[in-house]
C-alpha cells in the first residue's frame, strides 16, 4: 500500500504546486495593478484638476467681465448725480442771488425807482420760480443696482457634475457598398453613390469619400457628411481616378468600401458610360441610366483644395462654346451650353442654351456647366450682337460669384472687360492693364486658363489681348461671363 499512496499524494502535489505557481503569478498582476492603478490615478487626478481649473478660470473671467458691467452702472449713477448736483447748484446760486437783490431793492426809500424796476423784478422772480417747477428737486437716478445674478442654473450644473461612464458598447460601422448603378462620370465631372449593408443595424453618424489625384497618387478626403450621394467636380479630363468610402460613428471608422475606378471623358460625347459589376481595378467608365436630380447640399470637408470641389448636383451650372481640354495624349473638345440655373435672373436663353443676351441694362453674370481645377483649358465666346458700346466681361470665376454686377467686381471672379476700342483686365473690383482694341459684332473672345503655370491669357480674334492677365491661380474655376441687353454671345 505505500507505493500507491506515494504516487497520489505525489499528484496531489503537483496539482497544488500548479495552484502555488498561478497564485504567484496573481499576485505579481495584482501587484502590477497596484502600480498601474498609482500611475493612472495620477493622470486622472491631473485630468480632473486641469478641467476644474479650466472652469474656475472660465468662472473667474466671466466674473471679470460682469464686475466691469457693475462698474459701468456705478460710474454711469454717478455722472448722472453729479451733473444734477453741478446744474443744481448753479440755479441754486442764481435763485439766492436773485432774493438777495430782490430783499436791498424792498429796503430802499426812493418810491420812485422802485416803482420803475417792480415789474421787471416780480416777473423775474416768477420766472425763476417756474425753473424749480416739477420734476427739478427730484433725483434723476435711484441709488438701487437694477442688476440681479442668476447663478442657480450654474450652481444646479455644479451640483450636477460628475463622472460618466467613458467606456463604448456599440461597434464601429460596417464598410458601405458603392452603388454601381447610380454612379456615373460626366466630362469632368463624378457623382459617387453609397449605402450601408442591408443588414447592418449599428449607427452610423456620418462618411468620409475619398479620391486619389488621378495619377495613381495619395487618397484625399473631398467629403465628409451624412449624405450617401455627392458630386466632384474639377476632375482631369481623360483621366482615372479611384475612389472609395468609409463611415464613422463615436465608436469609431468603418474599414474602407471596395474601391472604385472610374474615368473621365475623353471625347466630344456627352453620354454618360457604363461600368460593370464587379469592379475591376483597371480603366472604366461609369453610366447611370436615370439624371441625377438631388438637392443635396454638399459641404467641403476642408478649406483650401487645390484639386477638388464639392457642391450639389442640383446646382450644376454650364457655358456657350467649345471647350478645349490639352493634354499628353493630344486635343480634346468637349462641349457645353450656359445653364439657367447658374445665371441671374435678367438672363435671357435662347438656341438649347447655346446662346445668351440679358433683359437688363445693368450687367448680369452666367456660369460654365463645366469647372476646372487642374490643366490646360481653351473655350472661344462669339459676339452674336454689340450695340451702343457696352462693356460685356470674360473670364473665370468661383461658383459663388456675384451674379448682379460686372464679373470681377469682387474677389470671386477674374476677368477682362472690353468695349470696342480696349480693354481692361479686372479683379476685387481692381482695373489693371489698358490694351488698345475691342470688340464689335462677329468678333471672338478666346479665354486659356492653364492650371499647370496657373494663369489666365485672353485673346481678341486669336490675338493675345494684353500680357497674361492673371496668375498664381488655385482652385475650382468656372468659364463665366457677364452682360447687359446691348450684348448677345
Amino acid at each position: 500500500f505505500y507505493f500507491p499512496l506515494q504516487s497520489q499524494l505525489s499528484q496531489a502535489l503537483n496539482g497544488l504546486s500548479d495552484r502555488a505557481k498561478e497564485a504567484k503569478e496573481f499576485l505579481v498582476q495584482l501587484r502590477n495593478m497596484v502600480q498601474q492603478i498609482q500611475e493612472n490615478s495620477v493622470e486622472f487626478e491631473a485630468c480632473l484638476v486641469a478641467q476644474c481649473d479650466a472652469l474656475i478660470d472660465a468662472l473667474n473671467r466671466r466674473k471679470a467681465q460682469l464686475l466691469s458691467r457693475v462698474n459701468k452702472e456705478h460710474e454711469h449713477k454717478l455722472k448722472v448725480v453729479r451733473d444734477q448736483i453741478s446744474h443744481c447748484t448753479v440755479k441754486l446760486r442764481q435763485t439766492t442771488g436773485l432774493m438777495e437783490y430782490c430783499l436791498e431793492v424792498i429796503k430802499e426809500n426812493d418810491p420812485s425807482g422802485f416803482l420803475q424796476i417792480s415789474d421787471a423784478l416780480i416777473r423775474r422772480v416768477h420766472l425763476t420760480e417756474d425753473q424749480w417747477g416739477k420734476g427739478t428737486l427730484t433725483p434723476r437716478m435711484t441709488t438701487d443696482f437694477d442688476l440681479n445674478l442668476d447663478n442657480a442654473p450654474l450652481l444646479q450644473s455644479i451640483h450636477q457634475l460628475d463622472f460618466v461612464q467613458m467606456k463604448v458598447s456599440s461597434p464601429v460601422p460596417a464598410p458601405p457598398i458603392l452603388q454601381l448603378e447610380e454612379c456615373c462620370t460626366h466630362n469632368n465631372s463624378a457623382t459617387l453613390s453609397w449605402k450601408q449593408p442591408p443588414l447592418s443595424t449599428v449607427q452610423v453618424e456620418g462618411y468620409i469619400l475619398e479620391l486619389d489625384d488621378g495619377n495613381g497618387g495619395q487618397f484625399r478626403e473631398v467629403y465628409v457628411g451624412k449624405e450617401t450621394m455627392c458630386t466632384v467636380d474639377g476632375l482631369h479630363f481623360n483621366s482615372t481616378y479611384s475612389a472609395r468610402v468609409k463611415a464613422f460613428n463615436k465608436t469609431g471608422v468603418s474599414p474602407y468600401s471596395k474601391t472604385l475606378v472610374l474615368q473621365t471623358s475623353e471625347d466630344t460625347q456627352s453620354e454618360e458610360q457604363t461600368l460593370p459589376f464587379p469592379v475591376p481595378l483597371e480603366r472604366s467608365q461609369l453610366r447611370r441610366m436615370s439624371p441625377f436630380s438631388s438637392t443635396l447640399n454638399l459641404q467641403p470637408s476642408f478649406p483650401g483644395r487645390s484639386y477638388f470641389e464639392l457642391r450639389s448636383s442640383a446646382h450644376q451650372l454650364s457655358l456657350h462654346s467649345s471647350l478645349q481640354s490639352l493634354n499628353s495624349a493630344g486635343e480634346l473638345i468637349a462641349w457645353f451650353s450656359f445653364d439657367p440655373s447658374s445665371a441671374h435672373a435678367d438672363i435671357i436663353f435662347s438656341n438649347d442654351n447655346l446662346t445668351v443676351t440679358c433683359n437688363s441694362y445693368d450687367d448680369r453674370v452666367v456660369l460654365g456647366k463645366t469647372g476646372f481645377s487642374k490643366g490646360l483649358h481653351y473655350w472661344e465666346l462669339s459676339i452674336d450682337r454689340y450695340d451702343n458700346h457696352p462693356d460685356p466681361a470674360f473670364g473665370v470665376a468661383r461658383i459663388d460669384v456675384l451674379k448682379d454686377a460686372m464679373l470681377g467686381k469682387d474677389d470671386k471672379a477674374w476677368a477682362m472687360y472690353v468695349d470696342n476700342n480696349r480693354s481692361w483686365f479686372m479683379h476685387n473690383n481692381s482695373h489693371t492693364n489698358r490694351t488698345e482694341g475691342g470688340i464689335t459684332k462677329g468678333a471672338t473672345v478666346g479665354v486659356l486658363l492653364d492650371l499647370t503655370r496657373r494663369t489666365l491669357t485672353f485673346s481678341i480674334n486669336e490675338d493675345q489681348q494684353g500680357p497674361v492677365a492673371f496668375e498664381n491661380l488655385e482652385g475650382l474655376f468656372f468659364p463665366a461671363v457677364s452682360l447687359n441687353r446691348n450684348v448677345q454671345v
